[in-house]
């Protein structure tokens, strides 16, 4: 199987996962938790790369096709935490943006307390997901608990993104160490959690956790800085979000720091460390260095 035919089949496996384990509510069910609903899945619906699950069940695979069907939970809680994170950053109060994966935001498709309730409620299934899927398996379920929460908490994603407002209030006057702490936490953060995930399904031993662990951080490291890249030399049809804002709202990025060509080589660089690390795991890591190299090659 050719990587483009892998990566869509696992991207339909998480859709469909996803399809089973968010609730649908039938028309007559109450409107209040039917809104909510609808307003999950829209997000979720979206479309979107599905980077997170397929890292985590390309992770998983390395212990056999039997291990990657099991983390199909874990890749959906996985996807269910950062939908949350999109529609919560796209809200007037954080990031302030009407468009996301090419359409409206949840706010605007919905209304800013429909939209801010679906994160919540998107974040909180994240946890019900992992503990119904891995109930047979109390040790799994717990460790995969602890990596999501982890990588979810103040700590990681939710403090990266407390740091990158106070910059952006700061008139993103930041140190290049301040910026990489900002992007290990609110983008890395989930990026690394996906690895560990699907290690911890495949039962790989702590020393190939520990590599898939540095590779996420490269990962996300290079994630961000092409992200910035894209922002500012792609058009928002093209990013299916809006271009540009990051310069327009003073924001510190890697290409306000270091000029877009310079950011390039840097995204280029993390990546290769990314690689290093994902090449020394047991098994066949092939198509996880695919997606490396998809994830730098990318054009939204």
């Amino acid at each position: 199987m050719d990587f483009s035919t892998k990566l869509n089949a696992l991207v339909a496996r998480t859709d469909a996962a996803l399809d089973a384990l968010v609730p649908a509510l039938p028309a007559a069910a109450p409107a209040g938790p039917a809104r909510i609903h609808a307003a999950m899945r829209y997000s979720l619906q979206a479309g979107g790369k599905r980077l997170r699950p397929a890292l985590a069940l390309a992770a998983a695979g390395l212990g056999g096709p039997d291990a990657t069907a099991a983390a199909l939970p874990a890749a959906a809680a996985l996807e269910c935490v950062h939908t949350y994170s999109l529609i919560h950053d796209d809200l007037p109060c954080m990031d302030d943006d009407d468009l996301r994966r090419g359409r409206p935001t949840c706010h605007r498709a919905f209304d800013e307390a429909t939209a801010l309730l679906a994160g919540d409620a998107l974040l909180a299934h994240a946890f019900l997901i992992v503990g119904e899927g891995y109930a047979d398996r109390p040790a799994l379920a717990a460790a995969l608990l602890r990596e999501l929460a982890g990588a979810a908490s103040g700590a990681r994603l939710v403090g990266g993104q407390m740091q990158d407002l106070l910059a952006e209030r700061a008139g993103g006057e930041v140190a290049a160490s301040d910026l990489e702490f900002i992007h290990l936490n609110k983008t890395a953060a989930l990026l690394e959690a996906s690895l560990v995930c699907g290690g911890l399904v495949a039962g790989l031993p702590a020393p190939a956790l520990d590599g898939l662990r540095r590779a996420g951080r490269h990962l996300g490291l290079a994630f961000q800085i092409v992200d910035d890249v894209l922002d500012a030399t792609a058009d928002t049809a093209a990013l299916g979000k809006t271009a540009g804002k990051d310069a327009r709202a003073g924001k510190a990025t890697y290409v306000s720091l270091h000029g877009i060509d310079a950011a390039a080589r840097m995204a280029a660089d993390e990546t290769a460390r990314a690689r290093a690390a994902l090449a020394a795991l047991p098994g066949d890591p092939a198509f996880l260095l695919g997606l490396a190299d998809l994830m730098l090659a990318r054009r939204s």
